[in-house]
């Protein structure tokens, strides 16, 4: 529900009078998307995968740090019928791509802080079996308002728009994009240019 006292919408938590659900697309690509969200992340500001789980129709986003507490999630990450690919940039992890496989696909994200990711992935053995895919190096992030530890980290909206571009050709990345880069304009106008500034642009 609401944070602070400003009552917000429902589809994408910002401030009614700063909702981005007209920017928000329905797209349906093949691949089904699932994003773990840590609990931590759930009230944060700039809440990402909340605006890359609307924009698709065939995406969940699920808040928790056990999927002990969703069974069926497990039986579903379980079920060799579908091709569950965790998006980690683990040391085994390959360079995502288009292959040879009837099965239908499913990409899983996980939404926090390198930290928090890493204990979503510590606490929840189903997610330790997957095979985990990486996007390619070089790709830089347009999340201009975070102070990431690597000029390459993405952010979760701008990480799924880069993995399903590469796997479905005409994919419309720039609609799946524009709430957030309409998010981020918005919080720099809020701060001023001269703060940010001063406290972001030296990091990009």
């Amino acid at each position: 529900m609401p944070q602070g006292s400003r009552p917000r919408c429902k589809t994408c938590a910002r401030p009614l009078s700063h909702c981005l659900c007209h920017l928000i697309p329905r797209l349906w690509p093949d691949t089904q998307v699932l994003v773990i969200q840590h609990p931590d992340e759930a009230s944060h500001a700039l809440n990402t995968a909340r605006l890359l789980v609307a924009g698709l129709v065939n995406a969940h986003l699920l808040v928790t740090e056990s999927l002990a507490d969703h069974p069926d999630w497990v039986r579903r990450l379980s079920d060799s019928g579908w091709r569950n690919e965790l998006l980690f940039p683990g040391p085994d992890a390959r360079e995502l791509s288009v292959a040879r496989d009837t099965r239908p696909r499913r990409l899983i994200l996980l939404d926090g802080t390198r930290r928090k990711a890493r204990k979503l992935l510590y606490l929840n053995p189903i997610l330790q079996s997957l095979p985990q895919v990486r996007l390619a190096s070089g790709l830089s992030s347009r999340y201009r308002l975070r102070k990431a530890p690597r000029a390459d980290a993405l952010s979760t909206i701008e990480a799924g728009a880069e993995a399903l571009s590469l796997l479905h050709t005409g994919f419309e990345r720039d609609r799946l994009l524009a709430p957030f880069e309409a998010l981020i304009d918005g919080q720099i106008s809020a701060m001023g240019e001269q703060r940010y500034q001063r406290n972001y642009r030296d990091r990009q």
